[in-house]
């Protein structure tokens, strides 16, 4: 076939074939991703009960989130490199592993210092899922699909969400937190299950390069190789400042924040919680086509996102009088909802940068950036609202500053990573002019 009817057909040589086998093989990887959302957000709807069971404050509560979220960004970099190593399949593995010791520990600690560390080896194990499946999706997907396989991995991931938001929420509070842990922890067994009898790294005729010299010099070489490229860095602070704001409010704050500040009751809030999840869900389908099909949506609707959040989260907290009114809550939650998807256009930025050995590392890269900012963010919630007296205004004032510290890097940074891209795009189509039949 010649290079011009390859790139007619859409597809690139080498690029795998899709198809149902290839959907059904990432649907496993990605169920596991589902499961480590649940995990992973579900002391968002557990946050007051855990203030109880465990007797304590504000800055010790978050204390649960920043540990997970530190084991999280932390694991990032060791993750992508494992990831290219060794392949998807043992280290999700070893992820389902990690994540439902996790969840049956927190379930069992009768005490705040054994929750916490259950807490962190969930973070730990949730580490390896999502660059797990996002490689996944590049080894069995055209790379045409890309944007679009990675915006339903997070849709799905939401999803998850959404079970913990519904479901977890509603056996808490039926059968009690012992109940409720444990028995959501068989979910991560059923999915170990799945992926050891089915999971394949690739289709049979694409497989990776050898990869040689795997020791001190090849993890220095990943790591900086991938960090040269402007678009690992542009990906890294397109997903730092768009992330953190719905993270934060679905993983700890933001139950709290509408029953103590906004004087919410728990359903209520439960309810706002979900059309976070609902909006996301939505927004990662439109997300997903349109950067599929126009590259460069990528940064303006990155930009959108965050200029609507501050805008909805700046008047939800100067509202005058103590409760901001239902219809601006409303608001503020569905436009939350598109932080997630717009935090996937930070991989949009990293993949093209980066050759197919590399892409694991520098999707873990570019992952740390959010959940940096999560952690840090949370962090300061908690200290704020011990040292204000509980002050949700003064507290959630810290979003804004993480945001211009992001929104500084990226126009920072995107004249050089526009350049690379071109370059690599040119060279790509040279190298493919000819291509024996």
């Amino acid at each position: 076939m010649s290079g011009a009817a390859t790139r007619a057909a859409g597809t690139l040589p080498g690029d795998p074939p899709g198809g149902r086998r290839a959907l059904a093989v990432w649907g496993i990887g990605v169920s596991v991703y589902f499961v480590a959302v649940i995990f992973r957000t579900s002391l968002g709807v557990a946050g007051l009960d855990a203030a109880d069971r465990f007797d304590v404050g504000a800055s010790a509560l978050s204390t649960f989130s920043i540990l997970q979220l530190l084991v999280y960004a932390g694991m990032q970099i060791p993750v992508g490199l494992l990831v290219d190593r060794l392949g998807t399949k043992k280290v999700l593995s070893l992820g389902a592993v990690l994540f439902t010791l996790g969840q049956l520990g927190f379930a069992l600690s009768p005490s705040y210092g054994m929750a916490l560390a259950a807490r962190a080896l969930l973070g730990c194990g949730d580490a390896m899922t999502f660059i797990s499946v996002l490689r996944l999706g590049a080894r069995w997907f055209p790379a045409r699909r890309g944007p679009l396989v990675g915006q339903m991995a997070g849709l799905i991931g939401m999803a998850g969400n959404l079970v913990s938001t519904l479901v977890l929420a509603r056996l808490l509070h039926g059968v009690g937190w012992t109940a409720a842990f444990a028995g959501s922890s068989l979910a991560g067994a059923v999915v170990l299950v799945l992926v050891l009898l089915f999971l394949k790294d690739h289709p049979e005729g694409h497989e990776p390069e050898p990869v040689s010299h795997q020791g001190a010099a090849y993890v220095r070489r990943q790591i900086a190789r991938s960090w040269r490229e402007p678009g690992t860095r542009m990906g890294l602070w397109v997903h730092f400042t768009t992330q953190f704001p719905a993270m934060v409010f679905l993983l700890l704050w933001g139950m709290p924040f509408l029953v103590e500040a906004q004087g919410q009751s728990r359903a209520v809030a439960g309810e706002l919680l979900t059309l976070v999840v609902l909006a996301n869900m939505a927004v990662g389908l439109v997300y997903g086509q349109v950067v599929a099909r126009h590259h460069g949506a990528r940064l303006p609707l990155a930009l959108g996102t965050v200029g609507a959040t501050a805008l909805l989260w700046a008047t939800t907290l100067a509202w005058p009088g103590d409760r901001a009114p239902m219809w601006l809550l409303v608001v503020l939650c569905a436009v939350l909802g598109a932080c997630g998807p717009a935090s996937m256009i930070g991989f949009d930025f990293a993949r093209p940068a980066n050759p197919p050995e590399r892409q694991g590392t520098a999707s873990g890269i570019t992952n740390m950036g959010g959940f940096v900012a999560s952690m840090t963010t949370l962090f300061a919630i908690g200290v704020l609202l011990d040292a204000t007296g509980d002050d949700y205004t003064v507290a959630f004032s810290a979003v804004f500053v993480l945001q211009a510290l992001g929104v500084t890097q990226i126009l920072r940074l995107r004249r050089r990573a526009a350049r690379r891209e071109r370059e690599r795009l040119v060279a790509s189509r040279v190298s493919t002019v000819h291509v024996p039949a």
